[in-house]
C-alpha cells in the first residue's frame, strides 16, 4: 500500500507543504515571502482538511533539514517534530539540496549526461551546494562555497552542469562557461516526495527527540535593511 507522507519545506523563501500518496502529489500549498511562522500551520491544516484526511492517516512526516535559512529550518523542523510527537508517526529528514534537485527533475526532463548543481543562497558570494547526477545520486559533499569565475571550471571544461536555486542568479554573472546552464527553480515541498518515499521504504527515520536541523554554518545575526 502506498504511504501517505506530509512534507514540510521552509529552508528557503517559500513556505511549502505537500501531501503525497506514494509518488503522487495529492495536495500542495505554498507561499513566497519568508513568513513561515505565519503560514506553515495554516497550510498544513488546510491540505489535511481539503483532502478529507486526518493526521492519523499520515504514515510519516518529511521535512527539509537544511542547509538553508536558519530561522526557516527551525520553524519547519519544530513543526514536523511536534506533529510526530502528537501522532506517533516517524520523522524523515531530507537534505535541502536533494529536495531542490528533485524539484528540478520534476520540472525538466532529466538528461543522463547532465550534472545538477543546486545553489542555496548564503551571504555575499557564498552558496550552499553539492553535485548530483540524473538519478539524484549525490556526487560531492554538501558544502558552503564562495563562488568565483573558477568555480566548477574543471568539470565545466568537459561536461554541462545545470545550476538552479536561490543562489543561481548571483552566480550567473560570475560563471560564464558555455557549459553552465542556469534554470529558474526555487525550493518547494514537492521535491521532498520522491526522496521521502525512498527513505520511508528503507525505514530511514530520525530520532524525534534529538534531531536538529543541518545548518552547515553557525548562525550570524544580521541587521534587516530598511
Amino acid at each position: 500500500m502506498d504511504c501517505i507522507i506530509l512534507g514540510i519545506e521552509t529552508g528557503g523563501d517559500n513556505c511549502s507543504v505537500v501531501l503525497s500518496k506514494g509518488d503522487e502529489i495529492i495536495a500542495l500549498k505554498e507561499n513566497a515571502g519568508r513568513e513561515h511562522s505565519k503560514y506553515l500551520s495554516v497550510f498544513i491544516d488546510d491540505i489535511i482538511n481539503d483532502t478529507g484526511l486526518s493526521y492519523e492517516d499520515i504514515d510519516a512526516v518529511a521535512v527539509s533539514k537544511g542547509p538553508g535559512s536558519y530561522t526557516g529550518l527551525r520553524i519547519g523542523v519544530a513543526t514536523a517534530k511536534g506533529i510526530c510527537y502528537g501522532t506517533g508517526k516517524p520523522l524523515i529528514a531530507i537534505n535541502s539540496l536533494l529536495s531542490l534537485t528533485s524539484v528540478c527533475h520534476n520540472v525538466l526532463a532529466p538528461e543522463s549526461q547532465l550534472l545538477y548543481c543546486p545553489l542555496i543562497d548564503a551571504r555575499r558570494l557564498e552558496v550552499y551546494t553539492a553535485m548530483f547526477d540524473a538519478s539524484l545520486r549525490q556526487l560531492s559533499d554538501t558544502e558552503a562555497m564562495i563562488i568565483s569565475e573558477n568555480s566548477f571550471a574543471e568539470i565545466l571544461s568537459v561536461q554541462k552542469i545545470c545550476f538552479f536555486g536561490s543562489g543561481a542568479n548571483k552566480c550567473k554573472m560570475i560563471i560564464t562557461n558555455p557549459n553552465a546552464i542556469f534554470v529558474d527553480i526555487e525550493n518547494s515541498a514537492s521535491g521532498l516526495v520522491r526522496p521521502a518515499v525512498e527513505a520511508f521504504n528503507n525505514r530511514q527515520f530520525e530520532d524525534v527527540v534529538y534531531f536538529e536541523p543541518f545548518y552547515l554554518k553557525d548562525f550570524v545575526v544580521t541587521v534587516r535593511k530598511k
